[in-house]
């Protein structure tokens, strides 16, 4: 991943520029300013009877807490070590390759109405495995629940201290900042609106999928949400009625990141490695870079 890579001036914290785009990729974040302008916006579903297996198996082996939102995390990081331009990002309107995989979970602490809400942030490295993914999430999640604040909530807790009209002005000065690669540590490090990914499940409260928009402010490039698990009647190959599982996802992503064409390829492996979880048991055998 880029982090291996030797920092060159104009390379951020969180990741490296791309130096070599071709002039219309470049140009896009120019035309298209602001994340608003150049959200896209998908739909699918995915037919989980072979992650239900999957997951039956892994729980027997001890990972008891081991549920489909670990598997699509883990899947995710799959299809970065091959397809790593959707690991990209924007900032400043200039495209960089991120140093790791950043996922970004909202935790309600406790699960009612009134519940407070908090953001994990838990970086992977595309080689991990599903295992790596359950352990690393199950200690972030942990960790929030025993301690009841995180660096979000401190970071948050300071900045409502300042009256409105200077809280507008530090946050516009922020993001002049964060244009130039200049955001402090310690901000960067608890923002949830810098990472590579939010990935909601929303099926686990018994919701639908939902298409949630993209923050301008930061960097974040792509949002999943999963919905509930459904039942569809479908006719096999020798005309029977058969019931099969599958589960809704709405994504919408940064477009300026890249094409379409790679998107749609990238998603098209992220659709087969379902139909295979056991491939997430492993590393994979290579890891693609992103371009220089």
């Amino acid at each position: 991943m880029a982090k291996n890579k030797k920092k060159r001036f104009g390379d951020r914290r969180e990741g490296r520029r791309l130096r070599t785009l071709d002039p219309y990729n470049a140009m896009t974040p120019f035309i298209m300013k602001e994340k608003s302008d150049a959200s896209n916006y998908f739909s699918d579903m995915v037919e989980i009877s072979e992650v239900e297996k999957f997951l039956r198996k892994k729980r027997r082996e001890g990972y008891l807490g081991m549920g489909v939102l670990h598997i699509i995390i883990a899947t995710y990081l799959r299809v970065v070590s091959q397809y790593p331009a959707i690991n990209r990002f924007c900032s400043g309107q200039r495209i960089y390759a991120r140093n790791n995989v950043e996922y970004i979970m909202t935790v309600k602490k406790k699960l009612t109405t009134d519940g407070s809400e908090t953001s994990i942030k838990v970086a992977f490295d595309p080689s991990e495995t599903v295992n790596d993914v359950y352990n690393k999430l199950t200690e972030q999640i942990d960790m929030v629940k025993n301690e009841g604040t995180t660096s979000t909530d401190d970071v948050a807790g300071t900045l409502m201290k300042l009256p409105r009209v200077l809280l507008r002005f530090t946050v516009g000065f922020l993001d002049f900042l964060d244009y130039f690669g200049l955001m402090p540590k310690s901000i960067l490090a608890a923002s949830p609106f810098h990472g590579s990914v939010i990935i909601t499940d929303l099926g686990s409260v018994g919701l639908p999928a939902i298409y949630h928009h993209l923050y301008n402010f930061g960097n974040l490039p792509v949002f999943i949400a999963l919905g509930a698990k459904k039942r569809v009647r479908e006719i096999d190959d020798d005309g029977k009625v058969i019931i099969r599982k599958y589960i809704d996802y709405k994504l919408v992503v940064d477009e300026r990141i890249c094409d379409g064409f790679y998107f749609s390829q990238a998603f098209k492996v992220f659709k087969d490695l379902l139909k295979h979880p056991e491939k997430l048991d492993i590393p994979p055998e290579k890891i693609i870079e992103d371009i220089a």
